[in-house]
């Protein structure tokens, strides 16, 4: 294992390019304020305008045990190190969970699709980001792994404020594993940002499953850039249950989440115009999802 000193704008940092995982907990065990890093298109920024400063970073750019797709007839296994542009274009993926192949095609642009990996950007924990709030309307699990072994944490419990997942010290983000799509399963998708590959300003990711007669069976739908963590929408498997959703009933189950959600102000504008986007983000998505065409 080859360890070099390095900076980008200051504060410097050692680097250490892990041959196996062996080399990650050695590395992680020596120093607490160590970071792991794959693609590098989260953490680097942070590193530039210094709102990060590990004194290491531990690459995990060669570990080819946690890239890779596994799909049986139940689960859908996407390793860590999986880029975002094969779970754009992956074929299984695209099979078993379309709703995560769609929301890849909203992340950024080619380049850092080319380069992000989805632990990355699940580890992450930003609350505008593509992956998370569709892993949590899919009901994924996250496969967190130390030197003891795997631990497995729901989408629900895994985000838990800004920038901050419940990843333990010493563990690293292994793979995701979701649901396989059923013939039953419909989703939508929609995001608003002021140019495209930008930064949400808000946005839906959900996914529903309808019985024989269109009735919904269930919904789950994760926002983007709601809170100060990743999270689903309030209320909807409730008042979704057992009716055939239409416009009218869309219209009134999201202005109840919405009384509920406190996005706050930022750069992207007030908490009030911010709301609103993720409302309409979230009609749109979820005509999308019952097949109702846009929502006016």
């Amino acid at each position: 294992m080859a360890t070099i000193v390095g900076s980008v704008k200051p504060p410097p940092f050692d680097y250490v390019r892990a041959a196996n995982l062996d080399d990650v907990w050695d590395a992680l065990d020596a120093d607490e304020d160590a970071k792991v890093i794959a693609g590098g298109q989260s953490l680097i920024p942070l590193l530039s305008l210094r709102f990060a400063s590990p004194s290491l970073l531990v690459d995990l750019g060669a570990l080819g045990e946690l890239t890779g797709v596994q799909l049986t007839d139940s689960v859908l296994r996407i390793g860590a190190l999986t880029r975002h542009c094969e779970v754009e274009r992956n074929a299984a993926i695209r099979a078993a969970a379309p709703l995560l192949a769609e929301a890849a095609t909203w992340v950024a642009h080619p380049q850092i699709r080319n380069r992000g990996t989805l632990g990355g950007s699940v580890a992450h924990g930003d609350s505008a980001a593509e992956f998370p709030a569709a892993l949590l309307a899919l009901d994924a699990t996250m496969v967190a792994r130390s030197r003891a072994g795997e631990r497995r944490v729901a989408a629900t419990d895994f985000f838990l404020s800004y920038f901050t997942t419940a990843l333990e010290p010493g563990e690293i983000l292994a793979a995701v594993e979701l649901p396989v799509a059923r013939s039953s399963s419909t989703w939508g998708f929609a995001e608003f940002a002021r140019r495209r590959g930008d930064y949400a300003i808000g946005g839906a990711a959900v996914q529903a499953e309808r019985d024989a007669d269109g009735s919904c069976r269930s919904v789950r739908a994760g926002l983007l850039a709601a809170g100060p963590a990743p999270c689903l929408a309030p209320g909807l498997a409730d008042a979704f249950a057992g009716r055939v959703v239409d416009r009218q009933l869309i219209a009134g189950v999201v202005d109840e989440a919405l009384a509920r959600l406190a996005p706050g102000e930022n750069v992207h504008g007030s908490a009030g115009y911010r709301k609103d986007v993720i409302g309409e983000m979230l009609r749109r998505a979820l005509a999308s999802a019952f097949e109702l065409g846009e929502v006016a």
